[in-house]
């Protein structure tokens, strides 16, 4: 097997790569039954199919055996010194130690995304919202005085200016997430990380590679789905994709952060390290109990891993990957935030009742298409502690894309009874309270244990349409059915549990 030195910066090499590829095809074609490397090897190696004790273990002996032949081959001896490498990687690959760091290290991310980014969010939305309605009063009122109290500046400010702001308020938060993940990534840990969850994974049925496209999750589910297509097994790629959805992706961060600063503002970042713990033990639960039902005999694989050198994040590289993946949250997530909130303005303006006022000029939002949805659905979640109408309109939205949860809320309250009706009620104020007297008010007195119950909640569901339109791609109609119907049941279940038991404290 030739050797190809290729540059991933420059693209050096990568013509010679491409030819030793096309040589590689033009060889015999394996013979199907037995694995690929067992096929390889079986003449060299004196192997029959009796002698096998297994196809993954006769694998891996044939692997290390052709490397050790390799090493000998290139005269390579180890000297049997301990470098600061050895040492590092004995306390980062530690069964307990191990885990433990790495559990500090998703805390310290989470911990130092809440707490810079949440002055950068308040700004934007203060400073971006009080000018650019500025801009746009003047600008309509150009137009004359009936332009600034009609439909039109409605849905100039209140659909497509609260999206744009909702979208802008995001960039701080994941920024900051990629950066740190990106710092992670370059420096070797996540290499480590997979292989310290190896044996939390095995559990399930998998290896640690398997944790590697869950890791990806938490940026985002989709693709961490097209990075199940890397596992060697099929059963793994389906079982690993249903559990996908249960990682807490950077979308839901932004629900995280405002429910945990509105009920917990002391304590916004350990909440929400909290929520991904709870995420990764969602993951185990579940997949040992899909391991015990939909896929019985599932064993995993002995894992080989190549450890990368640990080494300096380079500061150009960092920027290039966190502008990329920032420009691909903004251009994939932008536009389905400002349609949704759009579509929300649209349903709040449609009145459903008669002397609701016309359209555009609902009186009360309760009477609009939006209200009467929402109420609809809202007494489903009352053994949740959140049967409002405001959180379950929502989780309906969020249920095209978690980044309009808030939108949606912030929708719904701005749009909601103003004046003194609000006051009555107890949505007048800042978002955070008029999320505190909702969910007080809905939870009778428990608004803590309610809010805690939605975070679940927001938590364990389906994610979003994309995803499981991906899911459905990857492995069809009938698994992407199973998991929404699987997440929100896991959703539903765990924060009914969480409300019950909370309250008794809270």
């Amino acid at each position: 097997m030739p050797v190809i030195a290729v540059d991933g910066r420059t693209g050096d090499g990568g013509e010679a790569l491409a030819d030793a590829i096309a040589v590689g095809f033009r060889g015999t074609p394996i013979p199907s039954g037995l694995t690929a490397w067992s096929a390889i090897t079986a003449d060299a190696d004196g192997h029959t199919v009796d002698d096998l004790r297994s196809w993954a273990e006769s694998r891996a002996d044939a692997r290390l055996d052709w490397t050790a032949g390799i090493l000998r081959r290139l005269d390579v001896h180890d000297d049997g010194r301990v470098t600061l490498s050895d040492r590092i990687d004995g306390m980062l690959l530690h069964p307990v130690v191990g885990v433990i760091v790495f559990l500090a290290v998703l805390f310290t991310v989470f911990q130092a995304t809440t707490t810079l980014a949440s002055p950068m969010q308040d700004w934007i939305d203060v400073a971006f919202r009080g000018w650019c309605t500025s801009g746009l009063d003047w600008l309509l009122g150009l137009f004359g005085a009936a332009w600034r109290g009609g439909w039109v500046r409605s849905l100039l400010v209140d659909g497509v200016l609260d999206g744009v702001i909702t979208v802008l308020t995001f960039i701080p938060v994941m920024g900051i997430m990629f950066l740190l993940l990106s710092i992670l990534e370059d420096s070797g840990y996540m290499a480590r990380a997979a292989f310290v969850m190896d044996r939390a994974m095995r559990a399930l049925g998998l290896d640690g590679r398997a944790f590697l496209p869950i890791i990806v999750g938490f940026g985002c589910n989709l693709p961490a789905l097209a990075a199940t297509r890397t596992l060697p097994d099929s059963r793994q790629r389906v079982l690993t994709g249903m559990l996908v959805p249960f990682a807490a992706c950077s979308a839901r961060l932004s629900v995280f952060l405002v429910l945990a600063h509105a009920f917990f503002p002391k304590y916004a970042g350990l909440v929400v390290f909290l929520m991904y713990v709870v995420s990764v033990m969602i993951i185990l639960l579940v997949g040992v109990m899909l391991r015990h039902t939909m896929f019985r005999g599932l064993e995993p694989e002995p894992l080989m891993l190549a450890l990368p050198s640990y080494q300096c994040p380079r500061a150009l590289q960092l920027v290039r990957s966190v502008l990329l993946r920032l420009w691909g949250f903004v251009r994939g997530a932008s536009v389905i935030i400002i349609s949704m909130i759009m579509a929300l303005w649209l349903l709040q303006g449609i009145p459903m009742t008669a002397g609701a006022g016309g359209f555009a000029h609902v009186d009360d939002v309760h009477d609009s298409a939006y209200g009467v949805l929402a109420d609809a659905v809202a007494p489903v979640f009352a053994p949740a502690g959140f049967d409002d109408w405001h959180a379950s309109a929502a989780l309906i939205t969020g249920f095209v894309a978690k980044e309009v949860v808030i939108g949606s809320m912030s929708q719904s309250y701005h749009a909601d009874e103003p004046d003194a009706a609000a006051a009555q009620q107890g949505t007048e104020g800042t978002l955070g309270q008029k999320l505190r007297a909702s969910f007080d008010r809905s939870s009778h007195g428990h608004g803590r244990a309610a809010a805690i119950a939605f975070l679940l909640f927001t938590l364990a569901y389906t994610p979003c349409l994309a995803t499981v339109a991906e899911m459905r791609r990857q492995f069809g109609t009938k698994v992407a059915a199973q998991s929404v119907m699987l997440s929100l049941v896991v959703a539903y279940v765990i924060a009914v549990i969480a409300f019950q038991a909370l309250r008794l404290v809270w």
